[in-house]
């Protein structure tokens, strides 16, 4: 899973999907990811590289502050 950002935008690229969402709504999308892990435990690790290039961009978003 990749995520990338413009100044306005974030896009999630997956091996068979990509979607874009603006910036404002990153927090919303990794909250979601993070509920579906802890109340979906038999999808195993699905969410977990989702939720990684999330946590990488909020990380990166706030450096550039």
């Amino acid at each position: 899973m990749k995520a990338t950002h413009d100044d306005s935008t974030f896009t999630l690229t997956g091996k068979v999907w990509s979607a874009t969402y603006p910036l404002e709504e990153l927090p919303r999308w990794l909250a979601f990811y993070r509920s579906r892990r802890s109340r979906c435990p038999r999808a195993g690790d699905s969410y977990e590289a989702t939720i990684a290039a999330l946590e990488a961009l909020e990380r990166a978003l706030a450096g550039r502050g």
